[in-house]
């Protein structure tokens, strides 16, 4: 997913992206949504997130 597509969603939630890594957006969106912000921790293989929204950019 590239970066404008995910400012976009970060902004529905209601979050600021100003300075903002694409790592740390995705982390934020993650915690809003209640999710672990695992997003690129290395750690795909064993999150069990197998229908994460990011699951495709994650490392």
């Amino acid at each position: 997913m590239n970066l404008t597509d995910i400012k976009k969603i970060a902004v529905q939630h209601g979050l600021s992206t100003t300075k903002l890594k694409k790592v740390e957006i995705v982390r934020a969106i993650q915690a809003e949504e209640g999710n672990t912000p695992c997003f690129d921790t290395g750690l795909a293989s064993e999150c069990g997130q197998t229908n994460c929204l990011w699951r495709d950019d994650c490392k």
